[in-house]
């Protein structure tokens, strides 16, 4: 009882608190704490993950695994040894530039609307269909389809705004690109259903394997590039039912090769809706890093074809 009524009390003065100037220098004082901070609380929160998962200490000197080299690549970048065109690539908007020159515009999802005040989105010219996302993260989506709630999604994006991705798992292609709200057409097949998301793991410019995901992310079936059934998976229990060969897979798979050209490692991401491929995202930290192999002799196996020397 002693204790709920302290931290009653605590939570009063925090809020009598708040609109005083202590209040706004301790803000700042966090803030530039964070900051000074980031590099070295950074490696650290990434070898705890890595330790968490795995049970081990990460073989920081000699890499050898995906995983290993996966966190090796997350830590150099978070001391600051990351080309810039790595932070492009990661924007969602900007990123849309480098794809039409490199294969073309005709491989991007339709852009509506982009821009930095969610008050601006002009909910009156857009079709009853579409997706919005944040340029600056990974994973957020809201998929529109109807009457939109307009509140909840000018509440949504702000907050979206407002956020530095980058803490979340230290992934530092996110630190400081430029935060806005992109909004694009939502893609469906003949039947009004979603499309399947097929992620090309490619590995020093040569697509290996696709993952196939749903819109709902409950099933995780690995394929070659011949589209055989890979007998593993990066996501214990997860369902990997057979899934048919795509449509212009072989296509699919060259825009990859393009488009991973010169890179150690990279994950991209398509869409294949009636007869069309187009260009979702790429992807440099799947998961930010949370990835367990099984049987975990893949995780060597993978690692053996990820070339570090093309990161240094």
């Amino acid at each position: 009882m002693k204790h709920a009524v302290h931290e009653l009390g605590t939570a009063a003065f925090r809020a009598k608190l708040r609109d005083t100037w202590l209040y706004d220098l301790v803000v700042q004082y966090r803030g530039i704490k964070r900051r000074v901070m980031r590099r070295s609380e950074g490696e650290a929160f990434l070898l705890r993950r890595y330790a968490r998962i795995h049970g081990k200490p990460l073989n920081l000197t000699n890499p050898q695994t995906f995983t290993e080299k996966l966190f090796w690549r997350m830590i150099t970048w978070n001391r600051g040894d990351m080309s810039p065109r790595f932070r492009q690539l990661s924007d969602k908007y900007a990123v849309r530039e480098h794809v039409a020159r490199v294969v073309g515009e005709e491989y991007l999802v339709k852009l509506l609307w982009q821009g930095d005040d969610p008050r601006a989105i002009p909910f009156d010219q857009l079709p009853a269909e579409y997706v919005i996302k944040p340029s600056h993260a990974s994973g957020q989506v809201i998929i529109v389809r109807g009457e939109a709630d307009r509140k909840d999604i000018i509440r949504r994006t702000s907050g979206w705004l407002a956020d530095d991705y980058y803490w979340q798992a230290r992934e530092y292609q996110y630190y400081r690109i430029k935060p806005r709200i992109v909004i694009e057409e939502y893609l469906t097949n003949e039947d009004g259903s979603p499309p399947f998301d097929y992620k090309v793991y490619c590995f020093n410019g040569m697509p290996e394997q696709i993952l196939v995901r749903n819109h709902t992310h409950d099933i995780t079936p690995f394929f070659d590039t011949t589209w055989n059934f890979l007998d593993f998976t990066d996501e214990p229990g997860g369902v990997r039912p057979w899934v048919p060969k795509p449509e212009n897979l072989d296509q699919m798979l060259a825009l990859a090769a393009k488009l991973s050209a010169g890179i150690g490692y990279v994950r991209l991401d398509f869409y294949n809706v009636k007869g069309r491929v187009y260009f979702g995202e790429f992807t440099f930290t799947p998961s930010g890093g949370i990835i367990k192999y099984d049987p975990e002799f893949w995780d060597l196996k993978l690692g053996e074809k990820w070339d570090l020397s093309l990161e240094r």
